[in-house]
């Protein structure tokens, strides 16, 4: 176990090396860009962690949103075991690490946010993180087993109205390769678009906003915070000097908070921890007593 937290600790050292190396990973087919095709072999019947979408010319798996509201969109079914049980995986193995190091779309928004310029904070909006709850039970769910047509089957509600990673992986590389896509673009090209767009300039400003406030897929993983395997856990050596909270990007405080839904395991309150009191372990360690098992779980 010892071993397995001493490469996820390198792994949260090349961080962006990681963010942009899984999303090449996730994207291998780079021809079908420049073909303005989609693959569609065997693979795509598995799905990545993050959010990669299925109609991105260099996407090799779905993308869980859209393959579970393909299911749910269905005449047949209202409920998408398999997509749903790939993502507990997922999620009960890492959490939200997935976020912070295995989501395509996540990574974009780090880049966005490095374009010089005032940085805000996010605190006074705290709120609005309850949104992607939302949009997760009703949008992605309750919308395809509700509002169907006369056949049973319901619209992919989420990415076909709201996902702006489906325009920028999909919709703006298929209508560039191909010029009859072009001219079958309509107002709803133009609406997500204009969503990209505005998630994009939000991102210069304010960290990861599409993470924070809309993306479904965050809102599950953040569930799984609570009881994933990987976690974070603060000691006894701990003085509250508050420099994890001021770090954090996700607007968590580490020192009260060691399974907050928001936390990404981006690992930025560890290197700026004075006396190493935040460490990591790949075990659940729901104890008696809230004391921590010793031993080589720790970094």
């Amino acid at each position: 176990m010892a071993k397995l937290i001493n490469i996820l600790k390198k792994i949260r050292e090349k961080r962006h090396t990681v963010q942009g190396s899984f999303a090449l990973l996730t994207n291998l087919h780079i021809p079908n860009f420049f073909k303005g095709t989609i693959y569609t072999g065997k693979l795509k019947s598995a799905c990545v962690p993050g959010l990669n979408c299925y109609s991105c010319p260099g996407a090799a798996l779905s993308c869980p949103i859209g393959s579970f509201q393909a299911v749910v969109g269905s005449s047949k079914f209202n409920f998408a075991y398999y997509v749903t049980g790939l993502m507990l995986l997922f999620g009960t193995l890492f959490g939200r690490f997935i976020c912070g190091f295995l989501c395509p779309f996540g990574f974009f928004q780090d880049l966005i946010h490095k374009i010089p310029s005032k940085k805000f904070s996010t605190r006074r909006f705290a709120f609005l993180k309850y949104l992607k709850y939302l949009i997760l039970l009703l949008v992605v769910w309750l919308f395809g087993v509700f509002l169907t047509d006369e056949l049973g089957f319901a619209s992919p509600y989420f990415c076909q109205y709201i996902c702006p990673q489906g325009i920028l992986e999909g919709g703006i590389p298929l209508s560039l390769a191909s010029k009859s896509i072009r001219a079958a673009l309509g107002n709803l090209f133009l609406l997500k678009s204009g969503i990209l767009a505005l998630v994009i300039v939000l991102s210069i400003f304010f960290y990861r906003p599409f993470c924070k406030y809309i993306c479904p897929l965050g809102a599950f993983y953040a569930l799984t915070n609570k009881f994933s395997f990987y976690q974070y856990h603060v000691n006894d050596n701990c003085v509250s000097c508050g420099k994890c909270k001021r770090v954090c990007k996700m607007d968590v405080d580490m020192s009260k908070n060691q399974r907050a839904l928001e936390c990404i395991r981006c690992g930025d309150c560890i290197k700026v921890c004075p006396t190493s009191a935040i460490s990591t372990s790949f075990k659940n360690n729901i104890v008696k007593n809230n004391n921590f098992e010793e031993g080589a779980r720790y970094e």
